[in-house]
């Protein structure tokens, strides 16, 4: 007889001071994958995206990555996945976030030194987290390194025409020109005067600066750069830093984080995630099976001993563990 552990969109209910976030924090259920055996923290975010932490990360800035991984990738908060084919395609990749002590960590070193995979796009250090300040500039590089990770995995390979990170391949890429007043391999010294996006960190290579532009701009338009002192403090990169300004200074990225159809998040998070469970039952008993996919994404029949994702008709993915 087999037993089958399901995991749905509703969580025990955990508060900590600040924040409400409905997930809870598991053991690492990869500890024999020699990238990820260092972490001892887990919780599994609406099926497709993973956060993993080292033990001396506190549970609250652990569920604290993982509410706003939440939030942004079900920004109205239904319990169900805004996008399914950027929630495919993270499934696919094994999309996650891992959350180290410090930088150069025993961890980290491991980790990297083992981690193949394309799930990947960013980091957290302990420091960098804070579950006061959701997305407060300089304090929680939470929203951030999230906003990385979905877009750089999941955007720009399931949206190139619209995200791609190269030169003169997407609406982008031309609008990133024109917000760096023109096309440049190399950071320029200075840049334009036209400019407003004029980031000048010398490692960062134009598909970089492509990342930090889709981040810019969805934020300023998520309003979590409106106050002055964060103005001030990123003028020297960015420019138009809330939605008014994007607007009229950008019109093209504009346009094109507001489109429908990408399905971008528009609300900011703020670290708190609790769908209505009972909204989530009466959705649930509505939904029709279409198929059972695994890990990478493969359609699949129900297998014993793996990792499955059933996918209904109304857009919801349940993860089932099935264990002999």
């Amino acid at each position: 007889m087999k037993k089958i552990l399901t995991l749905l969109f509703v969580f025990p209910l955990l508060v900590s001071a600040q924040n409400t976030v409905c997930f809870t924090i598991d053991p690492n259920p990869n500890n024999n994958d020699p990238a990820l055996a260092p972490f001892t923290k887990y919780v599994d975010v609406l099926g497709c995206f993973s956060i993993y932490a080292e033990s001396t990360i506190s549970d609250a800035k652990v569920l604290h990555a993982a509410a706003v991984a939440a939030e942004l990738l079900d920004n109205n908060e239904d319990g169900i996945v805004d996008d399914p084919l950027i929630e495919t395609q993270l499934i696919s990749e094994n999309a996650l976030m891992p959350l180290f002590s410090a930088e150069g960590s025993s961890a980290e070193n491991t980790f990297f030194n083992n981690y193949n995979g394309d799930g990947v796009s960013a980091v957290l250090y302990n420091n960098e987290i804070d579950p006061t300040q959701t997305g407060h500039w300089g304090d929680d590089a939470t929203v951030e390194e999230i906003i990385h990770t979905i877009n750089h995995v999941g955007h720009t390979n399931v949206y190139p025409a619209a995200f791609s990170m190269q030169a003169n391949s997407s609406l982008m890429s031309t609008a990133m020109d024109l917000a760096r007043g023109g096309q440049f391999m190399i950071i320029p010294n200075p840049y334009p005067a036209s400019a407003w996006y004029h980031y000048d960190d010398n490692t960062c290579d134009y598909e970089c600066m492509a990342i930090e532009y889709i981040y810019w701009a969805q934020v300023s338009n998520m309003g979590i750069l409106d106050d002055p002192q964060t103005a001030s403090g990123i003028a020297n990169e960015w420019e138009p830093y809330n939605a008014t300004l994007l607007q009229s200074m950008d019109t093209l990225m504009y346009a094109l984080i507001t489109d429908a159809q990408y399905k971008l998040p528009q609300i900011a998070p703020d670290g708190n995630y609790c769908p209505n469970p009972s909204a989530i039952t009466e959705m649930n008993s509505n939904r029709k099976l279409i198929k059972i996919v695994d890990v990478l994404g493969r359609t699949t029949k129900e297998t014993k001993k793996q990792t499955l994702f059933y996918i209904y008709d109304n857009g919801s993915v349940k993860k089932v563990f099935s264990i002999e």
